[in-house]
């Protein structure tokens, strides 16, 4: 303890590192009131500015915390990330099973790994309240920013947006998000469905059906919206009776809620020619279905996906699918996110949706 006067380094930051081994060690625990200003005035030998200046540094990063006339106390335990060499940014999302945010997450790591910064992953299984608890337990832990995917497709409860936001805390989004206040990279989505249904129309079919998410998917209502525009530019009615919805019962498996909405749509009196669905792993249980009933993909119905992933570009019927631009999306995320902490305002306004593109193959009936 004290200051070693030959050490190059401040004496407030020798104070700083000081107070923080004592935390780390078990002398100062969380909640323990440190010393008096002119207490640690007399211990450390140095002026009241420097001290003052020790523990401002210290309250700014949450380690602790002032309350006025009673002094100051010890928040939390110190990172042990050593932020003077490499920035570490904790990426988090609900299903690494998911192959679009796989895609997501090696685009966010080359682009993290160029600019010399560490990734922290963390996938929550598709559960909403370990994935809020775990970016807490990040944001206490020191990371320097929040790259955020949630797989409900449900934007993060606004307590915890405002907690960010309060905290000036780092952050993009590249979940879909309709807030105009969150930093989000992603793709847009009612482009994907209107571009989608689009080529369908113009492909020669006029009874086009929409699969949509789960109740509540804002995805999927963009999509939607975009399958809507198309039809209506086109001068088509939208049939209710051509609309369907995925079910998430349990666990998440869209090839199961695939699955499950094709043998709905065989059972149908009216089906339409031609479907748009809300994702590829639908699309694909969808097919299936379809092929025990003995209906054939694209002769009996035309089908197009979303996501373009690398099992619909193998599969049996290939799967014509919305593309959407993971590496973009990743490179543009780490490019906003290093840019909001070091105080830079982004190029580029901070909502980017960015445009998809129609992957054609034999699933939809025309090349």
């Amino acid at each position: 303890m004290g200051i070693d006067h030959r050490d190059p380094k401040p004496f407030y930051k020798q104070i700083y590192e000081d107070i923080v081994n004592q935390i780390r060690s078990g002398k100062l625990k969380v909640g323990d009131k440190l010393k008096t200003q002119h207490e640690l005035v007399e211990m450390y030998d140095v002026s009241l500015i420097t001290v003052k200046k020790a523990l401002s540094d210290l309250i700014n990063e949450g380690i602790l915390y002032a309350r006025v006339g009673r002094g100051s106390f010890v928040a939390r335990l110190p990172s042990k990330i050593d932020h003077t060499k490499h920035l570490t940014i904790a990426y988090i999302l609900k299903d690494l099973d998911n192959p679009y945010y796989q895609n997501i997450v090696s685009s966010i790591e080359s682009n993290l790994s160029n600019n010399d910064c560490n990734m922290m992953l963390y996938s929550s299984d598709n559960q909403r309240d370990r994935e809020e608890q775990k970016i807490r337990y990040f944001i206490d832990m020191g990371v320097s920013g929040l790259i955020l995917g949630s797989m409900s497709h449900i934007p993060f409860t606004s307590s915890l947006i405002n907690e960010l936001h309060e905290k000036q805390f780092p952050f993009v989004m590249i979940s879909y998000t309709d807030d105009p206040s969150v930093c989000f990279i992603g793709t847009n989505q009612e482009k994907g469905g209107f571009i989608a249904t689009d080529h369908l129309i113009k492909t020669g079919y006029s009874d086009i059906g929409y699969v949509n998410g789960e109740e509540g998917n804002l995805v999927g209502e963009a999509r939607k919206r975009g399958y809507i525009k198309a039809l209506t530019e086109h001068n088509l009615p939208v049939n209710e009776n051509y609309l369907y919805r995925i079910k998430v019962n349990g666990k998440r498996d869209d090839f199961k809620s695939g699955y499950d909405v094709g043998v709905e749509f065989f059972n149908r009196s009216e089906r339409p020619r031609a479907m748009f669905i809300y994702n590829d792993l639908s699309a694909l249980g969808f097919i299936d279905a379809l092929a025990e009933f003995g209906l054939k993909v694209p002769e009996d119905v035309a089908i197009i996906g979303f996501d373009d992933i690398a099992i619909g570009k193998s599969s049996a019927n290939q799967l014509t699918s919305v593309h959407q631009p993971t590496d973009m999306i990743g490179k543009l995320a780490v490019e906003n996110l290093l840019k909001i902490i070091h105080g830079e305002i982004p190029d580029a306004p901070l909502n980017r949706s960015l445009n998809p593109e129609l992957v054609v193959r034999e699933s939809c009936g025309a090349k």
